[in-house]
Formats: C-alpha cells, sequence, structure tokens
C-alpha cells in the first residue's frame, strides 16, 4: 500500500480492520466520486482502487462482487442526483461553486452530449471533470429519464469493473496474458 496515496490509505486500512463496511464505504466513495461537485473536489477513485486490491487479494469471489454492486449503485446514484440537479436549476448551476472556477466544464460537457447523446454518459463516466459535467448537462438538456438511467446504470456497473478488478486480479493475470 506504499504507492498508494496518503489521503487514500488511511480509508484502505479502515477496510481492512473493518471488513463489514466495505460495501458501504464503497457505495459512498463511489457516490462521491460520480456526484457533481463532490468528484471535482476529491478524487475517490484512488480509494477505490485500493480497496478493489485489498478485497481481491484476501477476500472472497462472494465479498468482491458485493463490493462491485455497491460501487455500481453509488455510481449510478451520484449520476441520478447530478442529472436532477442539472434539470432542476439548469443554467443557474454553472454559477455554482466548484463549477464557477472552471467556467469550460459545462460547455465541454453539452458539447460532447450533443456528439454522442446517450453514449455520452457511458462514456464520459470514464473521462475525469466530464464524469461529473455529463449527468449535469442531460439534465440541463431535459434528456428522457429513462434513456438516462439505461445508460446510468449500464456505465457504472462497467465503470466499477474497472476500477476494482485490475487491482483485485493483480498484475499478475496482465502479465499471464501478455505472455
Amino acid at each position: 500500500m506504499e504507492d498508494l496515496p496518503s489521503y487514500a490509505e488511511p480509508v484502505v486500512r479502515f477496510i481492512e480492520q473493518h471488513r463489514d463496511w466495505a460495501p458501504p464505504l464503497i457505495f459512498v466513495l463511489a457516490f462521491g466520486e460520480s456526484l457533481a461537485f463532490l468528484s471535482l473536489l476529491l478524487p475517490f477513485w484512488v480509494m477505490l482502487v485500493g480497496i478493489g486490491a485489498l478485497i481481491g487479494s484476501s477476500g472472497t469471489f462472494n465479498e468482491l462482487l458485493i463490493v462491485w454492486v455497491a460501487a455500481s449503485l453509488g455510481a449510478a446514484c451520484g449520476d441520478w442526483l447530478s442529472y436532477w440537479l442539472g434539470q432542476h436549476f439548469h443554467e443557474e448551476i454553472a454559477a455554482m461553486w466548484p463549477l464557477s472556477r472552471r467556467p469550460d466544464l459545462i460547455p465541454r460537457g453539452h458539447a460532447f452530449f450533443e456528439s454522442y447523446g446517450a453514449w455520452a454518459i457511458v462514456v464520459g463516466r470514464f473521462f475525469g471533470p466530464l464524469r461529473a459535467a455529463v449527468p449535469l448537462v442531460a439534465g440541463i438538456v431535459e434528456m428522457p429519464w429513462r434513456i438516462f438511467q439505461i445508460a446510468n446504470f449500464a456505465s457504472a456497473f462497467l465503470w466499477a469493473g474497472v476500477l476494482l478488478m485490475p487491482g483485485a486480479l493483480g498484475l499478475k493475470w496482465l502479465l499471464e496474458w501478455m505472455h
């Protein structure tokens, strides 16, 4: 765990000592990573990767599956709330802190959304600051709720797997696959 950033290490160590707290904590971290304002302040993804590695190296398949579902649902709920915020506060949201300090995020998210439609939800989840802006823009432009939620939940499960599995499987599988 020496390579984890200093802010992530205590969280991973807490999970190491209190395994029962892994699913709810993973849910909260993934929610925060996907929530429009909070994700710009703290990079929770580092903690998610570290917990994935911890659970994968010393946990059971069922434990890893529960953590994956918790991360997926947390991410989907964070985007859902971001969508709702965009839908209810429209353009005023761009004037709110911390988005007011990054005025390019909403226009970039809007352009990305206009180019890719529902796929922007899926693709945007994997690109840092866009992850926060795309659901807001989907709400602002009033993307149909059902289409948003299908893309939201599908991409949340994919995203959580991408974050958790490399750490859970370790680098050994990657080296074996490459040879």
